[in-house]
């Protein structure tokens, strides 16, 4: 029985300065793609621990959204084709916080809850207007520098007791407030 495998040769990409490989979607694929099917991301929230493995700090972003209001995330992004979760993780988490954040992957990665967005509101706490998207969400401690990158425009870091206050889970885009609460659950740290 023969095997066959795919063309390793990627179609031609536009030259817009950005790496591409087969993995890669135009914006016209991925819009037609978000449409027609649900979508498998990653997502992370980093927290710095104490000796004990403790978490003490969570770390949130603020970006600017797609009207130009400004809100709070976690670091996330889609599973490329080919790409195991870790592989994902481990590039998303350096995209967004920078090479010299050096994240402590699991050594088994088993999400702490799987997250599942909508683009309606009400079916799920967790809204995405694009797309149907399913994602799994992990606790990441990192233990060097971070530094934003992409369109990210700063890291904050904050205690469990302010990442859970009222103001904090309004500024989080997409329900990600009830999400970053099942992270801290997930540690041991009911706020």
């Amino acid at each position: 029985m023969s095997v066959r495998t795919p063309d390793p040769t990627p179609d031609p990409l536009p030259d817009d300065g950005r790496q591409h490989g087969p993995a890669w979607l135009s914006d016209i694929e991925l819009e037609q793609v978000r449409r027609r099917l649900p979508l498998l991301y990653v997502e992370a929230v980093p927290v710095r621990v104490d000796g004990l493995g403790q978490v003490t700090e969570l770390g949130v972003l603020l970006r600017a959204n797609a009207v130009g209001e400004m809100t709070r995330t976690l670091v996330s992004g889609r599973v490329m084709y080919g790409e195991t979760l870790r592989e994902a993780l481990f590039r998303h988490l350096e995209k967004d916080l920078g090479p010299m954040a050096f994240p402590q992957l699991p050594a088994s990665p088993i999400p702490f809850q799987v997250a599942e967005y909508f683009p309606m509101p009400g079916v799920t706490p967790f809204t995405d207007d694009r797309q149907h998207a399913v994602s799994l969400a992990y606790v990441v401690p990192v233990t060097g520098t971070c530094e934003p990158r992409q369109d990210a425009l700063e890291l904050t870091w904050m205690t469990p007791e302010e990442a859970m206050s009222p103001t904090v889970s309004e500024e989080m885009e997409g329900g990600r407030g009830v999400l970053l609460k099942a992270a801290l659950a997930s540690v041991g740290r009911i706020v």
